[in-house]
């Protein structure tokens, strides 16, 4: 990291990148990165050339052989140590997180430790890397299969999570005995050097986790250097459909994750105080800033609808909205002007469909966050599946109530949607419950759970236009994405010379 001395109001750090085990200055240019909750900037970031991430990617190859050979016992240990740092400067990163993002300490907090617990799973590599034997296959041949490392592998993270998708990632590849490149998010770049810097603390090899800044340049030469073996990446369903198009054009493993349109179905039987308690944390956590928010709410029944509508509204009315780095903030910033501006556009052009805006979150006043990207909650009531508000992912505070007669027409909007990222029912009946389950068409399901975000032991990942590529995130998939299967059979020959046989070989054949 470097700093220069500077006047007025410019902050003097420059973040740079992190390659080869240690900070390294960016030749620029640099991007200014802005605290939401007040407007100002508080650092540059470089953006990385092409040549800066052939250097990271080089670092990472060359390391790569040695971290290969190192046992998972080893790189488990180091895992689980980088961990304990982790929580060590968890106020120090929390801080980062909300100061460049501009979600609340409390938001922080959680997001820092659901991307730990991935690094707990990530730790036990010599359990999830054992393969499977079968002895005696055929007459003294015994077969069995191993996981084996891509190599160079690279992850590429949204803004909206700094610091938990990269720990989807990295934990994960590194276990499997990979080496990684990532290109964060420029609007909050803080939090992936801190981690970085802390892997070194554990011990982790110089080279074997590498972070480059930057924009779709830094993209797109991750994409086109041979090196890399495997992308993952999580952002926007356009920029993940780019990624795993020229990912897989040019031959490397990809799993992209996109948008969503996260609908939860409110049936009439459901306990309505709970089921807002829940919405209004699956809708204004975060801003909204979330590919797991639940943007449409879908109510059988009228009746259903007018009581929700009218405890979503109160509650509302009692959401404190503010800088998130004051403790007791439900809900901070946008993350920036611009998304502030699209996002309020979007509220305008609902009003223009014919949506009845129940709660106008446009015109909030924020106490001491007049210069922040700030907007109030807003509720839809009334809204259609012909609406663009409906369709698109708007990714902020904007949640949209759409009525339906029956659960089954509740269930085709679930599955007739672009988007099937996760899908919540609220229900006090199991059969129902069970029936949704089974029959909606999105990757994550919550019975009465609002956010059905995996833990580290399951893998997270939508269906249809959310993601591209078979394999998922962390968990199990993981596994399977950042490895080769290799299959190995073996057969010691006893001292009888044997005939050589023509046909196929099989069980029979070899038990002749």
């Amino acid at each position: 990291m470097q700093t220069v001395d500077v006047a007025g109001d410019t902050p003097a750090a420059l973040l740079g990148h992190y390659v080869g085990g240690a900070p390294l200055p960016g030749a620029g240019p640099y991007l200014p990165v802005t605290n939401p909750a007040t407007g100002r900037q508080v650092r540059q970031v470089a953006c990385a050339t092409r040549g800066e991430v052939a250097d990271a990617v080089a670092a990472a190859a060359e390391a790569w052989p040695a971290w290969r050979a190192t046992t998972p016992l080893k790189r488990g240990r180091i895992l689980a140590r980088f961990r304990e740092l982790v929580e060590r400067d968890a106020q120090r990163i929390v801080a980062a997180i909300t100061e460049e993002h501009g979600k609340t300490l409390d938001d922080a907090r959680g997001e820092l430790a659901r991307g730990l617990e991935v690094v707990e799973y990530a730790a036990g590599a010599p359990e999830l890397l054992k393969g499977e034997h079968a002895r005696e296959v055929g007459t003294a041949i015994d077969s069995w299969s191993e996981f084996q490392p891509l190599g160079v592998v690279a992850g590429i993270t949204p803004f909206n999570f700094p610091a938990m998708v990269p720990m989807w990632m990295f934990p994960m590849a590194l276990a499997c005995g990979n080496c990684f490149v990532l290109k964060p998010s420029e609007k909050d770049p803080s939090p992936a050097l801190m981690l970085a810097a802390l892997l070194t603390e554990a011990g982790l090899p110089r080279g074997v986790f590498n972070v480059v800044n930057g924009d779709r340049v830094a993209v797109d030469a991750l994409l086109e250097d041979p090196r890399v073996e495997a992308v993952s990446f999580v952002g926007s369903t356009p920029v993940a459909e780019h990624v795993y198009r020229h990912g897989s054009a040019a031959g490397k493993r990809v799993q992209a994750l996109g948008g969503a349109k996260n609908h939860a179905v409110v049936m009439p039987d459901a306990d309505l105080d709970n089921t807002a308690a829940a919405l209004m944390g699956a809708a204004f956590g975060s801003c909204g800033e979330r590919c797991m928010a639940i943007s449409v709410v879908v109510c059988v029944g009228d009746e259903v609808a007018d009581a929700l509508v009218r405890r979503l509204s109160a509650r509302i009315a009692e959401l404190r909205v503010g800088p998130g780095q004051a403790e007791g903030i439900d809900m901070g910033p946008l993350i920036t002007a611009e998304h502030r501006d699209r996002v309020r556009g979007y509220v305008d052009l609902g009003v223009r469909e014919g949506a009845q805006l129940v709660v106008d979150g446009r015109a909030a006043t924020i106490p001491g966050g007049e210069g922040g990207f700030f907007l109030g909650a807003c509720l839809f009531d009334r809204v259609t599946s012909a609406m663009r508000i409906y369709r698109e992912e708007i990714f902020g505070p904007v949640l949209c109530v759409v009525r339906v007669d029956t659960p089954a027409e509740a269930l085709a909007l679930v599955n007739d949607h672009e988007y099937g990222n996760g899908a919540a029912v609220f229900t006090r009946d199991g059969g129902t419950a069970r029936w949704f389950a089974d029959q909606a068409r999105a990757g994550m399901i919550g019975v009465n759970v609002a956010l059905p975000v995996p833990v580290a032991c399951h893998s997270f990942g939508g269906w249809k236009r959310s993601m591209f590529g078979p394999l998922a995130a962390y968990g199990p998939d993981s596994v399977r994405f950042y490895t080769r299967r290799k299959t190995l059979t073996q057969r010691w020959p006893g001292e009888v010379v044997e005939r050589a046989r023509f046909a196929f070989p099989g069980s029979a054949t070899a038990q002749d």
